[in-house]
């Protein structure tokens, strides 16, 4: 810990007028740089005491994982995620332990911090925060008072997309999704199909029938979409809740005949690797996957190494990409 002496050397000021401007004594009749000096010396002193405390050692850092591999190959988000947050793990010179709930209490005392990937239940967080280890959710918002979250900022995502079919003539527009249950047994609110509800509605042209729920993978956006094609009045577009029902949902329109965009535009989101190989290429959401993955370690070795007491959570913008697979409709 510094001292006023340390404080007073920096400043080039006597220790009795350090004691004296940090104390606010206004009866002290000194110039206003001086008393700038003090203030800058103790500020720039606590820092370096700071940068001191940190633990320059190999960090151990548990990766938690709600997904299997099996589904994450069925929805590669979570697994771009993962392997940023490895790839980032590695440069740095720390160490991946891989984690599961169901782990023991030892297991986790060997960690340094905890990064959690996924979605987690109410149970689950409470079981994280009991463990008291720095931690950080990544694509979930965990306990905000006890870890930092980082999060793609799902809002404006979707009204970025509502917008631009808006902008394209589009006034019939579908929204394949889906539904998942936490280990709890409680739905998941997607909020990407909150948010298209509320666009829809504010313009008088929300559809209830064509709002298609079922899962996440390319099996079912084949088969939501055969059932939004089978409705009397189809819609002229499609909102996918991720790119794997983007792919069923093409699968499906060409099945029947149809083409994309002439006959139906279909908009995904996340942007994984295949999309802009989809014939034709996909117009989607381009969520920075690989930031939120080696964000998520920066964010925890600095929660770590500097012993932060105050949690962040981090909203990542997105970015529509604009292909093929949306037309204009002419009114």
């Amino acid at each position: 810990m510094s001292t006023i002496k340390d404080i007073a050397e920096l400043a080039g000021v006597s220790v009795a007028t350090v004691s004296r401007v940090l104390n606010y004594d206004e009866t002290l009749n000194v110039q206003e740089e001086t008393k700038k000096k003090v203030f800058e010396a103790a500020e720039q002193l606590e820092y370096h005491m700071k940068e001191k405390k940190k633990r320059r050692r190999r960090l151990k850092l548990g990766v938690i994982c709600s997904y299997s591999p099996e589904e994450e190959l069925e929805d590669p988000f979570y697994l771009a995620v993962r392997i940023a947050i490895e790839k980032e793990i590695e440069e740095n010179g720390f160490k991946r332990v891989p984690l599961s709930i169901e782990d023991n209490i030892e297991r986790f005392a060997a960690v340094d911090g905890i990064i959690c990937l996924g979605t987690f239940s109410k149970t689950t967080v409470l079981k994280i925060d009991g463990m008291q280890k720095p931690h950080i959710y990544v694509d979930a918002s965990g306990n905000r008072s006890t870890g930092d979250s980082i999060l793609t900022d799902i809002r404006q995502s979707v009204i970025q997309v509502m917008e631009y079919l808006w902008g394209q003539g589009h006034r019939r527009i579908g929204f394949i999704g889906g539904r998942d249950l936490d280990s709890d047994g409680e739905e998941i609110t997607d909020s990407r199909l909150t948010m298209y509800q509320s666009f829809l509605k504010e313009r008088g042209a929300l559809c209830e029938s064509c709002i298609k729920i079922g899962g996440y993978t390319p099996r079912h956006g084949y088969r939501l979409m055969k059932e939004l094609l089978e409705e009397e009045q189809r819609p002229t577009a499609v909102f996918a809740a991720n790119d794997s029902l983007a792919v069923g949902c093409y699968r499906a329109i060409q099945e029947c005949g149809l083409l994309i965009p002439r006959d139906i535009s279909v908009v995904g989101f996340n942007d994984i690797s295949m999309a802009k190989y989809l014939t034709p290429p996909l117009t989607t959401v381009h969520v920075h996957m690989n930031f939120m993955g080696r964000r998520a370690v920066q964010m925890l070795a600095e929660l770590i190494q500097q012993e932060r007491r105050i949690n962040i959570q981090v909203s990542v913008s997105t970015e529509l990409i604009v292909r093929d697979s949306v037309g204009r409709v002419e009114e």
